[in-house]
């Protein structure tokens, strides 16, 4: 193999490893209390069934990984902040699941999801400046985690 194909097979590995890791850390602290926890907790009217969150956040795992990689190739300036960018959220995004579902703490969960959403937009902010399409994927990344961020408000609210 040449050297441009292994550097794009390690920046696929790259990409994929912590988004990966976050949705399988994710699903270790949420999928338990799903059936326990959440299910006893007072919900707004808007809340999605549960099945819809699986297909939401793989479809918004996929985009992620496929920016990152996007990011990983590019050679343009401020593409290692963005790596650091997207390193912070993408750790941030796992954190919510432990606080929310596993801490059981939605007050906490709060706090963490404003953070992540912070983190969010710097990310896009930098993935702009490196590769516009990257940027753009992860648009429908900020208005899920605005709604869930809005869940979250009115889960702790009610309860």
């Amino acid at each position: 193999m040449d050297g441009s194909v292994m550097r794009t097979v390690r920046n696929v590995l790259i990409a994929i490893a912590p988004v990966l890791a976050a949705g399988i850390l994710g699903n270790l602290a949420t999928i338990p209390n799903i059936p326990t926890w959440y299910a006893g907790l007072e919900k707004p009217a808007f809340t999605p069934p549960n099945w819809v969150f699986g297909p939401a956040w793989t479809t918004l795992y996929v985009l992620m990984a496929y920016a990152f990689f996007r990011v990983l190739q590019s050679h343009a300036p401020g593409r290692a902040a963005a790596i650091i960018w997207f390193g912070l959220q993408i750790s941030v995004n796992a954190l919510w699941s432990w606080v929310f579902f596993e801490g059981q703490n939605p007050a906490g969960g709060f706090v963490v999801i404003l953070l992540l959403l912070v983190l969010i937009i710097g990310t896009t902010a930098a993935f702009w400046k490196v590769d516009r399409l990257a940027a753009l994927l992860l648009v429908p990344y900020i208005g899920w985690a605005t709604f869930a961020a809005l869940l979250n408000w009115e889960i702790y609210r009610l309860n």
